[in-house]
Parts: C-alpha cells; structure tokens; sequence
C-alpha cells in the first residue's frame, strides 16, 4: 500500500510520453498498446493494494502516504498564527472508498483505453497520440481526485480532470459544435468550482486544516444544525455548488448532454464512470460533515430527485442514441445524490459503482452500433441491428436490464436500495425517484427496440460498397430530411465528426468487417457489421461486471449482508478513537427499520413499474409503432417541451448568457466612452495646455531672455568702439572724466 503513488503516477508517464514524443514519432498502434500498458500497470497495482487493505481489520483499514512536503509551514509570525501554521503535505489516502473508486477508474478505463485502439483506428496517426495522451491524463488527474489526502490535493485532481473533460469533449476541434461543447462544460464547471474554493476557505478558517479525517473527527464533536443555518451549512452548502458543476445536477446539467461530442470513449469514461461523480465522491468522502448540515441533506435530495425526474422525461422523446445516455447519466446521478440526501452514503456509492459498469457499456455499446453505421446516430435512422451485431447486442440488453433495474443484475440491488432509503425519509422523494425508475426502463428499452428491433430503416448498401442511398424512414413526419439533418449519412467524411480528409493523413470511414475497422478510409461501407474485438471484448468484460457487480450488496432481506455497506461504512464515520473517548457527539435519529415483508413488497413494486416501463416500450415502438406518434401529436405542447429540454438552454440564453453580453456591452461602452473619455480628455488637456505653454515659452521667457540678449549685444557694440587700444585716447577720457567730475562737483557745491 506504501506504492499507491504509483497508480496515478502510472497513466500520468503514459500521458507525459504520448504528449512529448508520441504526437510526432509514434504510430497509432504504438500510442495505443502505451496508453493502455500504463492503465493496466495501474489496475495491477490498485489490485495489490486493495488485496493488502481487505486484509486489514474492519477499523483499521485506512493507509496514508505522505510524497512530499508541498506546501511547508510558512515562516511568518502573526496574531494567532494561522498563516506560519499553513502546511498542506502532497498525501494519498488509501481506504475503502477510495479503494472502490481506484478499482472503479482503473478497471474501466483499461477497457475503455483497450477499446479506443479500435474506435480511433482511422483518425490520423498523431491525432491517436494526442487522444490517448488526454485520455491518461484525464485518468491521472482523477486518481489524483480519489486518492488525495486532503482538500487541496483532491483540487488539483478536480480541476484537472475539468480541463481534461474540455480536451477531450473538444478532440474534434474543428468541428464548431465540438469546441463549443468544450468551452460550455469548462465554463460551467468554472461556475461550480466558484462554490467548492468558497467552501475549502471557510474548511480552513473553521478548522484549521484540509486533512479529510481531521475534519470529519473535528466535526464529530459539533453539534448539528437541525435548528439553524450555521457554518457547517455554509461550507456544506458551497461543497454541493461545486458538486452540481461537476456532476451535472440542476441548474449546472446542461454541458453534459452537449459533450456527447466528444469521441464515443470519452463519453464513456469521463461522462459515465468517472468525472461526473466525482462530486458524489467528494460529498460521501465528507459525509460526516454533510450529516451535520441536515437541511443542506434535505436541499441535496430535493436537487438530486428532482435532476433524476426531469433528465429522465426529457430522455423519452431524444432520438440520437448518445444523448438518450447522456440524459440517463444525468439522471442516474440525480438519483445518487438523492442518495447522499437522505443520509444513504453507502447506497450511493453503492450505485456510483454498478452505473459505473453499466453506463460504460451502454456508452460503448453505442459507440460500436455508430462504428457500424459509420457515424449514424440518430435511432430512427437503424431499426433490425440485432442480426447484424449480435455481440453489441446482447451486452447492450444486459446494460439495459441493469439500468432498468431487473433482478439480479447490478442496477437492481444498488436502486432498490436507494428507494428504500428514499421510502424511509420522504414519501414525496420517494414517489418522484419510483416514477423516475418508470421513465428510465421506457426509454432505455426504447432505445434498444429503435436500434435492435424492428425492420432495418437505415441506409441502403450493396456487395461492392457503393455510396448508400437516402435512408428510408418510418415516419418521414418525424424526420428532417438527409440535407438538413443533424446526424452525419454514412458517405459523410465527417461521420465521427472529423474534418476534411485534405486536413488529415488519412480520410475517416469505418472499413468493412473484413479488416475489422483497420482500413484506411477508402470511404466505402458495406453495411452494419459487428465491431472488431478490441471493442467487443471490453463490452463483454463489462456486461459480466453489470452483471455481478450487484451481488456485493444482496440486502439482509434476501439472505445477504449488504457487504459493501459493511465495507465503505469506515469512510463515512469518524475515527473510533474519536467516538469512543468519551466526547458527546450529536447523531440523528435513526428511522426503525423497515420489516423484511415491507422491503420486499418494495423491491417487487421496483420490479413491477420496471416492467411496466418495458411493456410499454416494447408496445410503442415494437408491437404498434404507430402509438408514439398519435401520441406525439395529441401531447404535442408537451412533445415539443420535451424534445426541447424545457428551454433551460434558451432560458440560459435569454437570462445568463444575454445578461452578460448586454453587462459586457455595458461595461464595454462606459470604458469606451467614461474610461477612455476621461484618459482622452486628459490627453487632449495635457496637449492644449502644453501648446499654451509652448507659446508662452516661446512670446514671453524666450522673448524676454533674446531681449536682454540683444540689449547686451547692442550695447557692447558701442562700448566695443571706446575700446581702441590707444593710450592716449584712454588718457582723453579719463582727463574729460575729471574734468566731469570737478565740474559736477563745483556746480553742486
């Protein structure tokens, strides 16, 4: 455990060599077997190292590692010496929940790093070094976030993986929407991060340090603030804004949608597994200062069950396959932090993790049926897939049912577990979470039934490969015809969204499934095809996880312990030596459980609303197609709300974005005009009055200074003329000089 600096320090070297040498001299198959080496290297340490802690006794399961002193005690003396105090040591903190979040990021990010070899096959050869440099970075940086020690450590894992969330949203960087998707995530993220810096001053003024344990001990002992708003609300308060950023909650959400732009294994990774919970993370990584703010609980649920109710409506009416998944993933965030809400930090670790396996999935499985639409993503553009990717297929059915919540694949366990949880403390969130679990199995089985079922409405092909023809469609009403339609045709080179092949080494066109997705961009196209099994296998290895990751968490009331409730509870307390030394430390009550009848007449109801979700999705979009679009035109105003995401983007442009244009333009005008009028009128002052003064330098001093000059100079003109150099002229005029003299002298007297 004494090595865990090598696990970000890993994909970090692979990032630093891709980076510096890669993107001149390596080939993509080179860039590619570094990225992943460096990941698996990380997943084989991150292994050992949480053999070694599940070896630890139960209390004493929490390992430190100190690298460096980052920032040293600085010597300065002053009144209460909390600035010569400040020290802030480089440190990583091993323990069960940031071992499940190392297994988590390294584990699939091996995948997903595996995976990408194959997807990013056709982009040019220094455009692979540069993805898969990003790629570790982003993995650097966010085990950084999950290990560190300490606030500031876990920052500059935070902040990190912003920047590499914009990299990589934006990879596509001469695609307009892709780099605008880029900057709206940062930006965004900048908003949340303002909330997160507030709360980390206001941790170090209360309690003097950033050490997470430190912390959670000192706020053992306060009291909670059942009755006020007090300090550990604010700071609990601020943490969350910061959370809301990063992990797409309202009113922060809406960057994650857009940076569906980004290649298909970022979404993936960064906006499926990783990134977005990170501000799930850091709230149960703070959870016994969370417990001491009970109305910001309160505030986090409502949030957090009200993002998983809207993401999940707004989800049944997207057509493009990845924007389905990126409001799901929104959603299903909502639900974790309605987790953390009402106080079931495990529950919501618990589903950080099963999403983990089956949103990765899901987001790759897509990536493999857009590889075999060569680029396509719009779902009314596919239908009848089934046949011809019958691996993609399969995983993606496990991914759903997981995500739907059937039993007993992962996403069962971990929600029902929430839905207990909600049912416990609120009946409302529990009756908005429960409608939600509706939603999502509907359309997440709508997505499948309009990609898998069904006859194929995708574009024509033949034999030798010749350019497609203009897809037929069900319901041309519904569909905006090929010239002006969003989704890019198959013939497009632009169909991952790259630019002109003229730009590039090679033009982009997913090959046939004779050379499995290696051919380099003949442009032709051969119809759907099952992917290569550099994409395949990480979708196997991923639906055996969504299927078996659950089976950690089997609820006492189905005969289990709910082992990784046992296991995570250590990250969630504070120290025992602090609870057991006798200090009084304020606790909620404690709701009775529920009995084992009542839970399982839960997780049936659970079951019975998933499958009335696939009921009626397989009867909307298999069985009677036609239902959905008399119901589109009955529920038009709402139809249209929908597939519009309730204007919360035009709202923002309206509102937000306008207001701070028309301030920019205000501001803009006032320097132009107040600013600058006031700097140019100074100018023009200082011009005139200097011209003044140049004229009266030039009429008065220098004209009194030449007169006097000229005076001088006349008057030695003719005193020059007495000057003859004769003596006896000098003896003239002293004789007439006394001569003067006695005379004024004698007329005087």
């Amino acid at each position: 455990m004494k090595y865990i600096w090598l696990i970000p320090l890993l994909p970090g070297i692979g990032a630093a060599i891709n980076g510096l040498a890669g993107i001149r001299y390596f080939s993509r198959r080179t860039a590619g077997v570094l990225a992943c080496t460096t990941m698996a290297a990380a997943l084989g340490v991150a292994l050992f190292a949480v053999w070694q802690l599940l070896a630890l006794p139960p209390d004493a399961r929490a390992f430190d590692v100190v690298v460096a002193q980052w920032i040293p005690a600085i010597p300065l003396v002053t009144h209460n010496g909390a600035i010569g105090a400040f020290q802030v040591p480089w440190g990583f903190r091993l323990d069960p929940l940031s071992a499940m979040m190392i297994l988590v990021v390294t584990g699939i990010g091996t995948l997903i790093h595996v995976y990408s070899t194959a997807y990013m096959a056709d982009e040019p050869r220094a455009g692979v070094a540069r993805f898969f440099c990003y790629l570790n970075l982003f993995c650097f940086f966010m085990l950084m976030l999950v290990l560190g020690n300490n606030f500031l450590v876990m920052f500059v894992g935070w902040e990190g993986v912003g920047l590499c969330s914009y990299l990589l949203i934006g990879y596509w960087y001469e695609k307009t929407s892709a780099s605008d998707a880029g900057k709206k995530a940062f930006i965004t993220n900048r908003i949340g991060d303002w909330g997160f810096i507030l709360g980390m001053f206001l941790i170090y003024t209360v309690f003097g340090t950033f050490d997470f344990r430190a912390i959670q001990n000192a706020a053992a002992t306060m009291p909670i603030e059942a009755a006020h708003f007090g300090v550990l609300s604010f700071i609990c308060l601020f943490l969350f804004v910061g959370a809301t950023g990063k992990s797409a909650q309202i009113p922060l959400y809406v960057w994650l949608p857009d940076a569906m732009e980004g290649p298909t294994p970022v979404s993936a990774l960064i906006h499926a597994a990783t990134m977005v919970t990170a501000g799930v993370y850091m709230v149960g990584r703070n959870a016994v200062l969370f417990s001491h703010a009970p109305e910001v609980l309160t505030i986090i649920a409502i949030v957090g069950v009200l993002t998983a109710f809207m993401a999940a409506s707004i989800g049944l009416v997207q057509y493009d396959i990845k924007r389905v998944l990126a409001y799901s993933t929104v959603s299903q965030l909502g639900y974790m932090f309605t987790a953390m809400g009402v106080g079931a930090f495990s529950a919501g670790a618990f589903h950080l993790m099963t999403h983990a396996f089956f949103k990765a999935l899901l987001f790759l499985g897509s990536g493999s049926v857009i590889h075999a639409m060569a680029g396509e993503q719009d779902m009314r553009r596919m239908g009848g897939l089934k046949k011809y990717l019958p691996v993609t297929y399969a995983t993606m059915m496990i991914g759903t049912l997981a995500i739907a919540g059937i039993p007993p694949l992962a996403g069962f366990f971990s929600k029902d577990e929430i839905l207990l949880k909600a049912f416990e403390k609120s009946w409302p969130i529990y009756v908005i979470a429960a409608a939600t679990a509706l939603m999502t199995a509907f359309y997440m089985f709508r997505l499948v039934y309009m990609t898998f079922d069904g006859g194929y409405r995708g574009p024509a092909w033949d034999a030798a490969g010749h350019a497609p023809a203009i897809p037929t469609v069900a319901s041309p009403k519904d569909i905006r015809v090929a010239a002006g339609h969003g989704a890019p045709h198959p013939t497009d080179a632009h169909a991952h969204g790259h630019a002109h092949e003229d730009d590039h080494e090679v033009a982009h066109g997913p090959a046939d499934a004779d050379d499995h997705g290696g051919g380099h961009g003949h442009g032709a196209w051969h119809g759907p095809h099952e992917s290569p099994s550099p994409m395949t296998f990480p979708l196997m290895a991923l639906a055996v996880g969504a299927i078996v990751a659950g089976f950690v968490g089997i609820p006492a009331a189905l005969g289990g312990g709910n082992a990784i409730e046992s296991f995570l509870e250590p990250s969630f307390t504070a120290t025992r030596s602090i609870t057991d030394s006798g200090l009084r430390i304020a606790e909620e009550p404690v709701p009775a459980e529920i009995p084992r009848a009542e839970e399982l007449a839960l997780m049936g109801f659970s079951v019975l609303i998933a499958g009335v979700g696939i009921f009626f999705a397989h009867k909307f979009y298999v069985a009677s197609p036609e239902i959905s679009d008399q119901l589109a035109e009955r529920w038009a105003g709402a139809h249209r709300t929908l597939s519009n995401k309730y204007y919360v983007d035009e709202l923002y442009d309206a509102t937000v974005i306008s207001g701070t244009y028309s301030v920019g333009r205000g501001l803009w005008t006032f320097d132009r005009k107040v600013v600058d009028g006031m700097v140019n009128g100074a100018g023009w002052t200082t011009i005139i009055s200097s011209w003044f003064s140049g004229l009266t330098d030039k009429h008065v001093v220098d004209g009194l200074v030449n007169f006097i000059g000229r005076t001088c100079e006349e008057g030695s003109f003719w005193f020059r003329k007495v000057q003859t150099g004769l003596v006896q002229n000098y003896a003239l005029w002293m004789l007439a000089g006394i001569f003067a003299f006695v005379s004024i002298y004698l007329f005087v007297r």
